[in-house]
């Protein structure tokens, strides 16, 4: 009944949220904080999307599954579980010689962790692939902290299944089977396996079949409620002591403290547009942990390591973040490339 100020679109017209009017069916639509406009086609993990009317409309192509291990003992598995597991020992962290795989294994990961420095924080600092080439021949690649590679093989005359590379600061490792292994050469592990994989692989990794609620699968095909007990059952040798969780900030309120202020880069504005397809907290409070178990506060590579896991898993939910800086984990390109 009376005159309102503002501006409002003709019948039949929309707002497009930038002061224009459009048709209805011209709206966009929004991932990862950005707007698409119809017709436009984006790529989200190995399936494509195109946007229809608002919708996006994707293809359900089967991905590759991907565990991750970083820092102190942070897992996500193949089906996206994540939990902490700490153990002073030799451990399955993935491998194809389970009871569920009807055809003969290919690959087995060993993780050696051990007690970083003077914290009793635990990092992977030896990894152990092993490769069934043919009949009774195994190779065995140790990737030592500095970045050393053994092999070792039964039968040096056979014919190799996998590749070695160094991409940047990352020994990766691939098999001809469809099974990938990167390592930064530090405390960061991340596999690879294609669709062919599923449901046929075992270890702390988990099974990849898709559900996560029997990710904590033991070595004896029992579902563990007690992370720690499922852990344990992964151990290659019985001898080696089990580890307690424990709170590495408890006792050092100065550098909780401190790492809360450098960790909040993960729920800043720089990660916005990823907060809304990955939950940043499991990894922000990681982060604090893994900072706390650095042996100074000017250490940093622990707080680069959980920044730089989740901005891996915004780049797995098809969101890019640009975050590193020269003052913020730098990594030199020109000399990597």
């Amino acid at each position: 009944t009376e005159c309102v100020s503002g501006c409002m679109c003709p019948d039949g017209l929309v707002l497009d949220g930038s002061g224009g009017c459009i048709p209805k069916d011209q709206c966009p639509c929004v991932h990862g904080g950005h707007f698409y406009k119809p017709g436009e086609i984006i790529k989200v993990d190995c399936n494509t999307c195109t946007c229809n009317k608002r919708q996006w409309n994707c293809t359900d192509n089967p991905c590759k599954g991907t565990c991750t291990l970083y820092g102190n003992g942070h897992y996500m598995s193949f089906d996206g579980e994540k939990f902490d597991f700490l153990g002073d020992c030799d451990y399955i962290l993935a491998q194809d010689f389970c009871p569920n795989n009807m055809d003969a294994g290919t690959f087995r990961i060993v993780i050696q962790n051990n007690a970083c420095g003077k914290s009793l924080s635990i990092c992977s600092l030896k990894i152990t692939l092993i490769f069934e080439v043919c009949l009774e021949l195994l190779i065995t690649m140790d990737l030592l902290l500095e970045g050393r590679i053994q092999e070792i093989a039964t039968n040096p005359g056979a014919e190799k299944n996998y590749k070695v590379d160094l991409r940047g600061g990352y020994i990766v490792i691939e098999t001809n089977q469809g099974m990938n292994f990167m390592w930064d050469q530090k405390t960061t592990v991340v596999v690879h396996v294609a669709p062919s994989f599923q449901g046929k692989v075992c270890g702390l990794c988990g099974d990849f079949d898709g559900r996560s609620r029997n990710d904590f699968t033991t070595r004896g095909q029992s579902v563990e409620m007690s992370i720690q007990e499922f852990g344990n059952s992964w151990k290659i040798t019985s001898t080696c002591s089990n580890i307690n969780m424990t709170d590495l900030c408890a006792n050092q309120p100065f550098k909780s403290v401190l790492g809360q202020k450098h960790c909040s880069i993960i729920k800043s504005n720089i990660f916005e547009a990823c907060h809304s397809k990955v939950n940043p907290i499991p990894y922000y409070e990681s982060c604090i942990s893994d900072f706390c178990g650095c042996d100074s506060v000017g250490d940093c590579e622990c707080f680069c390591t959980s920044v730089a896991a989740y901005s891996r898993s915004c780049s797995r939910a098809g969101v890019c973040i640009d975050w590193r800086t020269p003052a913020i984990c730098p990594v030199f390109c020109d000399y990597y490339n």
